[in-house]
């Protein structure tokens, strides 16, 4: 077995310069689908939230520490539903060498098993190929359509509905990583 080349972990304030950073150079991959924190501020806005039903994470190269990604699982409902949302970003200088794939595959499993979630779900707009390839290479089902679903950069936009259920993950690749 490969040595795994990225390892997830818990954002934190640590990382502000650099995922700051990371963000503002990142913006042309990013626009127009979303817009993450590009100021501390906003950043440590998002560090402040409810940790009980936010978990923002980075993606990082092994070999460096370099972040590459970050996934956020928000919105947790537990009870009988524990699902949640995610959303994701790549950091431009390390797009196209599958590191948003591993760090997708890791996050699924710190979701499903760390976090005990049911069903995670991936809102993406149609246009965002890259997206869509990423969550359709992880096992993830597109489950409906949903017009003017999420406010992003100031406008209502329409967004397919992706997820996953922990059974699926545990059929494909989640087997593998247990």
């Amino acid at each position: 077995m490969a040595a795994a080349r990225v390892h997830l972990r818990p954002t934190s304030i640590d990382d502000r310069e650099e995922f700051v950073s990371s963000m503002r150079a990142s913006r042309k991959l990013h626009r127009p689908w979303l817009y993450p924190p590009t100021t501390s501020e906003a950043f440590d806005l998002m560090l402040a939230r409810d940790r009980e039903s936010f978990f923002p994470l980075v993606i990082c190269r092994t070999g460096d520490g370099a972040i590459v990604g970050f996934f956020n699982i928000s919105g947790v409902i537990r009870g009988g539903f524990q699902s949640a949302f995610v959303g994701y970003g790549g950091v431009a200088g390390f797009a196209g060498h599958g590191y948003m794939t591993e760090g997708m595959r890791l996050m699924l499993r710190h979701a499903f098993v760390e976090i005990g979630l049911h069903r995670v779900e991936a809102n993406i707009q149609p246009g965002n190929e890259a997206s869509i390839a990423l969550v359709k290479r992880c096992g993830f089902v597109r489950e409906g359509f949903s017009q003017r679903y999420l406010k992003v950069g100031g406008r209502w936009r329409d967004h397919e509905r992706w997820a996953i259920r922990v059974e699926q993950w545990r059929a494909g690749d989640g087997g593998a990583l247990r």
